[in-house]
């Protein structure tokens, strides 16, 4: 791993920093004259627990079949079990991706696909390398109604039902997911790239720059390349960059050809360009990726430095903030890290948010829906209501 950025990695278990060696195109040699050494000292059930947890076993079995000696036999037979059971799904989740486009087209509904089997193709040339579990779409705000009426119809659940106020989860949400009972598909309806409050491209910008992808034979729309930057860069940043595949996303994107001009200006228009450089900052230093010209602008100042040593939490200690629920000391540090990821117009808008109405408002003190619009002087009352009562039965 190259340290020139000077990242603590101490405490990263050995299991995961041989990992990162394997999955560094540039330590190839390396690799050979240190097999000894990694068989002697290497917890191979851990080993594959982090391979699992961190999505990276396709990618992992594709290289180590190369070097066999680098591991047990048994440790790559079970890979390779799992490399070719991801491969069915990806070949499963690429005939639904062609089944909604053409749905929702022929209901004359645009959609974007912003993951899924697409990802494996446009990054790393083969839909097998790149592990999914469901499949995203975007769509405009304006025709949800009319998506969730079409995926119902053709035998989809809807699984979110969160609760809402003065229609804040137009805002306070991105998507919601959908369950296919007989294919065993989850599907997420994005009507943005991400939770608010924060601004993006709007859906027209989106589709104007978007791209066909070559897996299906009916036309099916992915976004841009820069776009796909700022999606990926976004998405990793808001998730701790917790699973290294979306880390390797970023290390396969950069070598694609990108208008890094208009890719700064984007992320300073909507103010990520702190989470491009964290993402630049964590390949470089874990995968070896190669900063070029066009990327340093990303690179410079100390704000993501400081954010890319912060991810590291999460890999020393296999964070999950999928599954519920999250211990609290990861909880308390995730809620910390997220409001250190914004800028000060971003923090503004953050805390603005909080004098909107929230459901807990409502479930607190029910109001006819015609005068809601008193909860917005009403919420300060209600948030010290609640938390007296929560001193007093505590």
């Amino acid at each position: 791993m190259n340290n020139n950025n000077n990242l603590n990695l101490a405490l990263i278990p050995k299991e995961l920093t041989f990992i990162l060696e394997i999955l560094n195109e540039k330590s190839d040699d390396l690799l050979l004259q240190k097999s000894e050494v990694w068989l002697k000292e290497i917890d191979w059930h851990l080993f594959f627990k982090q391979a699992m947890h961190h999505r990276v076993y396709p990618l992992l079995f594709s290289k180590l079949k190369k070097h066999e000696n680098l591991v047990p036999l048994n440790v790559l037979q079970t890979l390779q079990h799992e490399y070719k059971r991801n491969t069915f799904q990806m070949l499963h989740l690429t005939a639904e991706m062609e089944k909604v486009s053409e749905l929702l087209t022929d209901h004359h509904i645009q959609i974007l696909f912003l993951k899924g089997p697409m990802l494996g193709s446009e990054l790393y040339g083969d839909i097998s390398l790149r592990t999914s579990g469901d499949l995203d779409v975007l769509v405009p705000l304006e025709k949800l109604s009319k998506v969730e009426d079409i995926l119902i119809q053709n035998g989809y659940e809807k699984n979110d039902y969160f609760q809402t106020v003065l229609s804040d989860w137009k805002w306070r949400h991105h998507h919601i997911t959908f369950f296919h009972p007989k294919t065993n598909i989850k599907l997420e309806v994005h009507w943005r790239l991400n939770p608010g409050p924060s601004m993006e491209p709007c859906f027209n910008e989106l589709w104007e720059r978007k791209r066909i992808s070559e897996i299906t034979s009916y036309p099916t729309y992915i976004l841009g390349n820069e776009d796909l930057f700022f999606f990926l860069v976004t998405h990793g940043a808001r998730h701790g960059w917790s699973r290294l595949r979306w880390l390797i996303d970023i290390h396969q994107i950069v070598k694609k050809e990108q208008d890094w001009v208009a890719l700064n200006k984007t992320l300073r228009k909507y103010h990520y360009q702190q989470l491009g450089g964290q993402a630049m900052l964590l390949s470089s230093e874990l995968l070896g990726t190669t900063i070029s010209k066009g990327m340093k602008p990303l690179i410079q100042g100390s704000h993501s430095k400081q954010l890319a040593q912060k991810t590291i939490f999460y890999l020393e200690r296999m964070v999950n903030l999928h599954t519920e629920p999250v211990p609290e000391d990861i909880s308390k540090f995730h809620q910390r890290y997220l409001y250190s990821l914004m800028s000060t117009q971003q923090k503004f808008l953050y805390i603005l948010s909080w004098m909107y109405p929230y459901p807990t408002d409502v479930e607190t003190l029910p109001l006819p829906k015609k005068i809601h619009f008193l909860y917005f002087p009403l919420r300060p009352i209600l948030c010290m209501w609640r938390k007296m009562r929560k001193q007093a039965f505590s």
